[in-house]
């Protein structure tokens, strides 16, 4: 089988065996080598995985107590049933909610709804099952093919080779291309549907990793990789104000941006930190845009060459590279990090700022573009601000009822009150209103339903795998 060394990039000569047929699917069984599961180790943490470098310890992650959870549970489900004006008029109080960190159980609609993606696979109502459809091109599907088994091995919805996991993964990622043709496939962009997949069906997914490509982070999967060479160098602009020390010791070994955030960035952490932070670290970034995944690499930057102490380890551009890929475990725990990300200081302004700047030194150095990329969209206000959705765009499609008593009572159930009353006998009889009832939906093809009767006690989300590719 085809391996991987870590800093070499991925070698996709490997195996010619094909995991699906024109994206049916066929099942190989599980294969302890490719998957990357143990023999006899069968036990799954609350994200899903039976092992590897992210599995959860108990040591990254803050537990919240149950009706804590239980009531961010009801505020999200009222703020999912009136999203437009929660947007609109109290966009900041829905910041702090993802700051906070979405319920697990409703984590893949807030992602869902956060993105855009809702709005897009209601407006292209049947697009993704005429993508799905097609045979694609062959040059990308044997590409995308032989890396499915290296997108999180470790989590059992990735685990068996050609499984159900695996087969979304391919359709999600072939449909990208036959959407954007000219962009084709990147392989950055199997971890992050991967990720999208764990919370959420493969048509959800699908249009979630399209808001991501077009919206979040344009460019990023094009051929030559402009875009993310340009944020590189804002960030090493952005260093130089957040961390002087840092930036002066890597300008000093002439280590270049490119070599240690590429998949930082690409992957958005997925394949970086523990997997309780890239919950969280996702959760800002859907919401709020870039401006997190600068700030993460800035903490991250800070934290491992923020002092003079901290550099003696580190003399060299070999050992500077081997320390930003061994990141110490206490500057990616859960609690440490989203602390530091919201207390750092560093906007959508200052961004775009330095992003003019860098963009006309391209054009000094490179010339122009070869890629010209639609503008970056910082968050959720923004999309839902530059393509406003109508209320039937945003309306909930529920397979399951459950009951929220924080939402107002509407017309409807006081009519149902009203006629049930008139039904009753005369007399002093008391009578029980009920609360009124949201909507939860559940994906269908969730191998493990996420929600019971409102909440979970574990969500089965995913971790990273011990593989390092480069993206390259």
């Amino acid at each position: 089988m085809a391996k991987t060394e870590q800093g070499n990039g991925v070698d996709l000569r490997g195996s010619t065996e094909k995991l699906t047929d024109n994206g049916n699917g066929t099942s190989y069984g599980s294969d302890p080598e490719v998957n990357g599961s143990v023999p006899g180790e069968k036990q799954v943490d609350k994200y899903g995985f039976t092992g590897g470098a992210q599995q959860h310890s108990g040591e990254t992650a803050e537990e919240i107590p149950t009706e804590v959870l239980r009531q961010r549970e009801a505020k999200w489900l009222e703020m999912l049933n009136n999203w437009d004006k929660w947007m609109a008029k109290k966009h900041k109080k829905v910041k702090e909610r993802c700051q906070k960190g979405t319920p697990p159980s409703l984590r893949g609609r807030a992602w869902l709804y956060l993105t855009g993606g809702k709005v897009r696979r209601e407006q292209n109502q049947g697009k993704f099952q005429e993508l799905d459809s097609q045979p694609g091109d062959p040059k990308w599907v044997d590409i995308i093919e032989r890396d499915l088994h290296r997108q999180f091995p470790f989590h059992e919805m990735f685990a068996a080779r050609g499984g159900h996991g695996q087969q979304d993964l391919f359709r999600v990622l072939k449909a990208y291309t036959l959407h954007r043709p000219e962009e084709g496939y990147c392989q950055a962009q199997a971890p992050i549907a991967a990720v999208l997949l764990m919370h959420m069906p493969a048509e959800d997914a699908f249009w979630c990793l399209v808001q991501i490509c077009e919206k979040y982070l344009p460019g990023y999967y094009s051929t030559g990789l402009e875009a993310i060479q340009l944020d590189g160098e804002i960030l090493y602009a952005l260093l130089r104000r957040v961390s002087p020390v840092a930036y002066r010791h890597l300008k000093k070994h002439k280590l270049e941006p490119i070599l240690y955030m590429t998949e930082w960035f690409m992957c958005a952490f997925s394949r970086t930190l523990p997997w309780a932070s890239v919950l969280r670290v996702w959760d800002m970034f859907l919401c709020e845009g870039v401006k997190i995944l600068f700030r993460v690499g800035l903490v991250l930057l800070k934290c491992m060459l923020g002092s003079q102490e901290k550099l003696k380890s580190c003399q060299g551009l070999y050992e500077t590279m081997e320390l930003l890929r061994a990141i110490h475990p206490q500057y990616m725990r859960e609690g440490f990090l989203v602390h530091e990300i919201i207390e750092l200081e560093v906007s959508e302004k200052d961004i775009e700022k330095e992003h003019h700047a860098q963009l006309r030194r391209w054009k000094e150095t490179h010339g122009d573009l070869h890629c010209k990329s639609p503008p970056r969209m910082h968050g959720a206000k923004a999309i839902m601000a530059a393509e406003p959705p109508s209320r039937q765009d945003l309306k909930q499609r529920p397979t399951i009822i459950v009951e929220s008593p924080l939402a107002p009572q509407t017309d409807g159930v006081r009519a149902v009150d009203a006629k049930d009353r008139g039904k009753t006998k005369k007399g002093k009889q008391k009578e029980t209103i009920l609360p009124p009832q949201e909507t939860v939906s559940l994906p269908t093809s969730d191998p493990s339903p996420l929600i019971k009767h409102i909440a979970v006690q574990g969500s089965k989300e995913s971790l990273s795998s011990a593989e390092h590719d480069t993206y390259l």
